[in-house]
């Protein structure tokens, strides 16, 4: 065989095999990338990385604000535990830096640009930069609560058909981390390795409430704690404990329907005076004449906002009820 069609059958079997290894190597990628996708939860989706799960639970901690001991980093407990709380994943020192920074660039903006007073500017960048972020961690909280008492009683029956069958319960808290999604799976995910590196069962649900909030989980800790130091039918306490869980969610439920009235009409009054300034501005934008160059405009203005914000925090407490 002459050289030259040597070499060129050379090269095809150089190319054939690089169209395979590359399609394979494309097939491998698309195959991990699937199987992070379908990952149930964020711990899941981690531990598809290749990496240890003592590495893994110190990265969902570390994100969520919280040292590797599962403990809080900020010397503001409160402050700490509601970051912690709102599920927000991140450096939280960036995040409070985004509110800084958009609350100083809007006060600047107001300032130097629009001519507002240096008082404006300054409410402005307080409210941006301090209050707005506090707000917006209490909202994620709350979404994220409910949607975990939602989880929690399908979780303890889990648990329940689990110990009835002959596992033991760390077995039991592991199956629920592989079986149910976000905020729960991941949480329950983080107690089974809790468990697994050393914590009792009891250290790690006390852990678990205090990352959540959740009222419910400090029934559920008072009850494994109770067990622990006197005995008792374990299945039996989980059962009851889900059970009491759904009728509370019930009552929940009854009581947002009937004080949806309330609600609604707390909106409609808060909303209705800023959307009639708004469509006078639009339709007739001198209607209020000079009177923006006044001085007393803007601190008559902020009494009357101030007043308006206390009477939706009234109306807030009187259609939402702690029980």
């Amino acid at each position: 065989m002459p050289t030259g069609q040597a070499l060129l059958y050379f090269i095809y079997v150089l190319a054939a095999a690089s169209v395979i290894l590359a399609g394979e190597a494309m097939y491998l990628s698309l195959a991990k990338s699937r199987s992070r996708i379908g990952a149930i939860n964020r711990r899941l989706r981690r531990l598809t990385d290749d990496v240890s799960a003592e590495q893994t639970l110190q990265g969902l901690l570390r994100e969520r604000g919280l040292s590797e001991s599962g403990d809080f980093l900020l010397g503001l407990v409160w402050l700490n535990r509601l970051y912690t709380q709102s599920g927000i994943t991140g450096n939280p020192l960036a995040f409070a830096a985004t509110f800084l920074l958009a609350g100083l660039a809007l006060a600047s903006l107001l300032s130097f640009f629009l001519g507002f007073s240096t008082l404006v500017s300054s409410i402005v960048f307080v409210v941006v930069g301090f209050v707005l972020p506090l707000l917006v961690l209490r909202r994620a909280r709350n979404k994220r609560i409910q949607k975990f008492a939602k989880q929690l009683p399908d979780a303890l029956d889990m648990i329940v058909r689990s110990l009835r069958a002959g596992h033991p319960a760390s077995v039991a808290v592991g199956l629920v981390a592989r079986e149910m999604p976000d905020p729960l799976g991941t949480e329950f995910g983080i107690v089974s390795d809790e468990i697994t590196f050393g914590l009792s069962m009891e250290q790690a649900v006390r852990k678990l409430s205090q990352r959540v909030g959740f009222e419910g989980l400090q029934l559920l800790s008072v009850s494994l704690s109770i067990q622990a130091k006197t005995g008792g039918n374990l299945t039996g306490i989980l059962s009851n404990l889900s059970s009491v869980l759904r009728e509370r969610q019930k009552l929940r439920r009854k009581i947002r329907a009937l004080s949806a009235e309330g609600r609604v009409s707390a909106w409609i009054i808060s909303l209705f005076p800023v959307a009639m300034f708004l469509i006078l501005q639009l339709l007739s934008p001198t209607y209020y004449g000079q009177i923006w160059h006044d001085p007393l405009t803007m601190p008559v203005f902020l009494i009357f906002g101030l007043w308006a914000l206390l009477g939706d925090f009234i109306m807030y407490r009187m259609v939402n009820f702690d029980f």
